[in-house]
């Protein structure tokens, strides 16, 4: 049944994401902890009877796909899987490796640190994208130039997700924009544009990579680190890295000719195309324009454009570019599920009155100079336990964003709290995907990535944590 709305359920309303964070962090299983909160949810608006509960919840998450713009989010991370693998497959990627490497443009250890920051940032589009991408073009130069594949990691990993969360225009763009119109948020993209300057974490995660690249700054493990591979040890006798990251990516056969354009022309349309159909899609208003429909839009012309110059050069044929596509999709299934629960979730919060209960208890006794810094602090422990950030944003953006409505406050520094926070208990956390892949990507172990790369998320966490005070004290 669909989910009514409800005044509010007082405490109880709380037991939904409490017990998702709670199955989070005990089990580190987030796709269970959601469902287990949303059948929670389910089972209290039918009056505790479990079985109801468990039907409704089955019915009420499948109503969500009968939104338009849920369904569009969903299958817009499908085709963002069947995407990269044809970069992949027709040898883009490799293509963009070879052509950096040959055009001789890094001929110095900074330039080669200057060249992976580079890279993580124009390569937005979808994190674990970054990070291979980034990866591959600059591990070769930096052991060419004896910088440590731990300060590569920290580089790449600190480029990959806070520059995606940052554009609207992307995977966690268009998860971030169906959260917030599912908790009815009047405008979600003009809402998110707001936010971005004041997703603090990110844009000083951005920032101190970059200046650690200019100014050398090897802090903690990582100088240790840095005077290893001046000697020229790669890695420690103890490293063990997860995999050879060769075999993350599909190589395309021997008879393709390895161009970059596969890679750069499909994401360049992709890019260029999200504000026009912004345009379109608002009648002429970017702002009133939907974030849903122009990404998938986008990415459903970056995919036609990679099929189209495979097919042209004859590197994949029909039947090769469905194989890839659909394999390449299943990819991402995962990421769709958590979307998929993610939005169900915060569906039944909104209808339990989850996010007026807390503002009722915490509106008077907890000033809003205190109550930033904790939603960033609490989001931070969430995403550190559990290893996902985008599950963290499906559990506290539903309580967050109720939160500010109830307070009287705008959306969107509770917003940018939120992101950040999933964002810095990301990067922190051993268990975290990007940070697991980063250390595959750049060939070195990934414990040794975690230890080198703490020192600098803690600096910019606390920053971080003091500037939403500032925030929190200027909010009328």
């Amino acid at each position: 049944m669909a989910v009514q709305q409800v005044a509010s359920y007082g405490i109880v309303s709380l037991l939904p994401p409490l017990l998702a964070i709670g199955l989070a962090i005990y089990t580190r299983q987030v796709f269970l902890s959601l469902a287990a909160g949303i059948w929670v949810g389910f089972t209290i608006i039918a009056g505790w009877n479990p079985v109801t509960g468990a039907a409704d919840a089955i019915e009420g998450t499948i109503a969500v796909l009968g939104d338009s713009g849920n369904a569009e989010v969903i299958v817009f991370t499908f085709l963002i899987g069947a995407l990269i693998a044809t970069v992949e497959a027709n040898g883009g990627m490799r293509g963009f490796v070879q052509w950096v490497e040959h055009a001789r443009w890094v001929t110095n250890p900074r330039r080669a640190q200057v060249l992976a920051w580079f890279t993580g940032i124009v390569i937005f589009i979808e994190s674990n994208l970054t990070i291979l991408v980034a990866g591959s073009v600059s591990r070769p130069l930096f052991d060419r130039f004896k910088v440590s594949r731990e300060k590569l990691a920290y580089i790449i990993d600190s480029t990959s997700a806070p520059v995606c969360i940052l554009i609207p225009f992307n995977a966690w763009g268009a998860l971030i924009l169906g959260i917030l119109a599912e908790q009815s948020v009047p405008n979600p993209l003009g809402t998110f544009l707001v936010a971005i300057p004041m997703n603090l974490y990110a844009v000083v995660a951005l920032i101190l990579a970059g200046l650690t690249v200019l100014r050398g700054w090897d802090l903690g493990a990582m100088k240790k680190a840095e005077e290893r591979t001046r000697s020229g040890k790669l890695a420690w006798d103890h490293a063990v890295a997860f995999a050879n990251p060769d075999e993350l990516a599909p190589a395309p056969t021997e008879d393709v000719v390895l161009k970059p354009r596969n890679m750069l022309l499909p994401i360049a349309a992709m890019v260029l195309s999200m504000p026009i159909f912004m345009w379109i899609t608002g009648e002429g208003n970017l702002a009133d324009g939907s974030g849903s429909t122009s990404v998938l839009w986008a990415v459903l012309l970056g995919l036609g454009i990679a099929w189209l110059l495979s097919l042209t050069q004859g590197s994949l044929n029909l039947d090769g570019l469905s194989r890839v596509g659909i394999k390449g999709a299943g990819g991402l299934t995962g990421m769709a599920v958590v979307m998929w629960l993610a939005l169900t979730l915060g569906g039944v919060t909104r209808s339990l009155g989850t996010g007026q209960y807390v503002a009722s208890v915490v509106g008077d006794s907890v000033p809003l100079f205190a109550l930033m810094p904790l939603v960033f602090i609490v989001t931070s422990g969430i995403a550190f336990a559990t290893g996902s950030s985008w599950g963290t944003f499906a559990i506290m953006l539903a309580v967050a964003i109720p939160l500010s409505n109830a307070l009287g406050q705008p959306p969107a520094p509770f917003v940018a709290a939120v992101l950040s926070g999933g964002i810095f208990g990301d990067h922190c956390s051993p268990i975290s995907d990007t940070t697991i892949i980063a250390s595959l990507a750049s060939a070195t172990d990934h414990i040794e990535h975690v230890r080198t790369q703490l020192p600098y998320a803690l600096i910019a966490g606390g920053i971080a944590a003091v500037g939403f005070v500032f925030i929190g004290a200027l909010l009328p």
